[in-house]
């Protein structure tokens, strides 16, 4: 969740309405339960702006826009013309509802990648929500205590207008992760979070005094008053740390001596532009074009595309953006685009799946291409999951139709740099071959690291053995950056190993080029390299890359950031 400390009392939230309580039920008048259904979508949609306006103020613009999605969900052409289908079969309305709901839910928890998974219970509360209103119900109205600590089995970015901020200190969620929408908005109000507390007795904790450790995703009930202590002084120390960093929120950032690194930003709406900007991302190193299909009940046309792509475009002008083309398929369904494996890891999916249907390809390529029109942005395609040399012949052969046939129509753009993602050991031991073909090459260490040591990241039965710092994924990517240099080709990494200070400093010593990353790690990445000289730097990876044991390699270079003042930041655990 969202980094911090905060010492308060428990407010339990429940939600008024449960999708998965609702009892199915043949609907006695078709007519009347659509009438019904969008008189609630309707109620929803003023209860959202309702709650924008609260928050009006509280979070800037380009946050609030997050429920601009939620608006476009209860779109005819969205959810809620899924529902009155599902109405005009003959059910009622309120088990319409939760069917068409849970479908998309389990879409989204079905993927791979975090992000998308915890778009899952974006559509959760946003049917709750509708479901409420069904149901006529009305809202509990509740006294807040000063330093209230909102809990809830799932907490969802409508509960952040519920506490005044003059007495809200912090959010506990049992179900939910860090890259969930209510620990991102958490973190741009400054407000500590933890996420994923299981096991959690919430029906318990109403009223009782807590302790929320956004740094090790702790939480202490009843805390002793040397624990009280503890945290205070923690506390304290932290507001004084982040204050000094977002001094230099916007500057470039400059190792010790002078060695420039470019920070970018992963990114996949427009709730992360400004955050992003003000602590002073360079670029876009990853924007997850998926997030858009996963919204939607059939494909995006070129032209809702285009708009939206042309919207980021526009945000991060001039600075360089580099847009990842659908990455689907195997965990990663889409409800109108069904795919059924027994080992979806390792199936159909990302280029495999928009090569076999290059209508979906084609549409998406012109659609980024048009965007850039006008704009002064550097554009980059960048196509993930690639394994061999006919998979980037292919695309490259039809990016560069898209381009032509663009020209051909009249409009005045630069054809895009085109690269590819490192993400299967194949691509390692080929990555000479592959900088010859390409333009820049980005490690999507998030797979790679789990691809080279056969462990899932997400089962917490294997999870220790998931090591960024294990010896083979370290000379993997020494060997990467040498590779793509020795062909004179930039070379960046976009998963979360990048966010990792401990790990930037490796990464900024091996030479990579750009390190992309969340922007809620930004300025932790960016004073950590200010702290080192890139021979310091490179002399730490020399006696890294000489050990074989990644525990040793943890321990060793958390030392080397003791040594340099930064022994706040490895002892807090601000990252990972």
């Amino acid at each position: 969740g969202a980094a911090g400390v905060a010492l308060g009392t428990a407010v339990v939230t429940y939600p008024e309405a449960e999708l998965h309580n609702v009892p199915e039920r043949k609907a006695v008048d078709i007519d009347v339960e659509v009438r019904n259904f969008r008189s609630a979508v309707e109620k929803t949609r003023a209860d959202i702006s309702a709650i924008v306006g609260k928050l009006t103020g509280r979070l800037p613009p380009e946050e609030l826009a997050l429920f601009d999605a939620y608006l476009h969900m209860l779109d005819e052409t969205a959810i809620s013309g899924e529902v009155v289908e599902q109405i005009r079969t003959g059910e009622w309305a309120q088990s319409s509802l939760r069917k068409v709901v849970s479908r998309h839910i389990a879409n989204f928890e079905a993927m791979e990648d975090e992000y998308l998974r915890e778009r899952g219970a974006d559509v959760r509360d946003l049917g709750n929500r509708v479901l409420f209103n069904l149901q006529s119900a009305d809202t509990r109205k509740r006294r807040y205590p000063k330093k209230t600590i909102l809990v809830s089995n799932e907490l969802t970015p409508a509960d952040l207008a519920l506490v005044p901020r003059s007495r809200l200190a912090g959010f506990i969620s049992v179900r939910g992760s860090g890259k969930s929408h209510v620990a991102i908005l958490a973190e741009a109000m400054g407000v500590p979070t933890v996420m994923g507390v299981e096991e959690l007795p919430i029906e318990l904790l109403d009223g009782a005094p807590l302790i929320v450790d956004g740094f090790a995703g702790a939480v202490i009930s009843y805390p002793k008053k040397e624990e009280k202590r503890y945290y205070d002084q923690v506390a304290q120390e932290e507001q004084a740390l982040v204050e000094g960093f977002e001094v230099r929120g916007e500057e470039p950032c400059y190792t010790s001596d002078g060695h420039r690194i470019r920070l970018w930003v992963n990114t996949g709406l427009m709730t992360d532009v400004q955050r992003s900007l003000d602590r002073g991302a360079e670029g876009v190193g990853l924007y997850r074009t998926e997030t858009q299909f996963m919204m939607n009940d059939r494909f995006p046309t070129e032209e809702e595309q285009r708009l939206i792509y042309r919207e980021h475009l526009q945000a991060f002008a001039p600075r360089p953006v580099t847009m990842r083309t659908l990455d689907i398929g195997g965990d990663k369904a889409l409800s109108y685009f069904p795919i059924n494996e027994t080992n979806p890891f390792l199936g159909w999916r990302g280029i495999r799946v928009t090569l076999d249907h290059p209508e979906i390809f084609l549409s998406q390529v012109r659609a980024m291409i048009r965007a850039n029109e006008g704009i002064d942005t550097e554009l980059r395609i960048m196509l993930p999951m690639i394994t061999s040399m006919a998979e980037i012949d292919e695309a490259q052969r039809l990016i560069s139709r898209c381009y032509r046939e663009i020209v051909d129509e009249g409009v005045e753009v630069e054809m895009p740099d085109v690269g590819v993602m490192i993400e299967v050991p194949a691509a390692v031991y080929q990555a000479n071959d592959i900088a010859q073909r390409v333009d820049f090459l980005s490690v999507g260490s998030n797979d790679l690291i789990q691809y080279m040591l056969a462990v899932d990241r997400n089962n917490a039965q294997v999870a220790e053995l998931y090591q960024e710092f294990h010896p083979s994924v370290l000379q993997a990517l020494n060997h990467l950056v040498q590779a793509a240099h020795g062909c004179r080709k930039p070379i960046g990494i976009c998963g979360e190993m990048a966010g990792n200070p401990s790990a930037a400093v490796l990464l900024m010593s091996m030479g990579y080029d750009v390190l992309s990353m969340n922007s809620t790690n930004l300025l932790l990445v960016k004073h950590a390299l200010s702290q080192f000289a890139l021979a310091q730097g490179k002399s730490i990876l020399g006696k890294v890359l000489e050990m074989d044991n990644a525990y040793l390699i943890k321990n060793f270079v958390d030392e080397e950031m003791h040594k340099v003042g930064l022994g706040n930041i490895v002892r807090s655990r601000r990252y990972g």
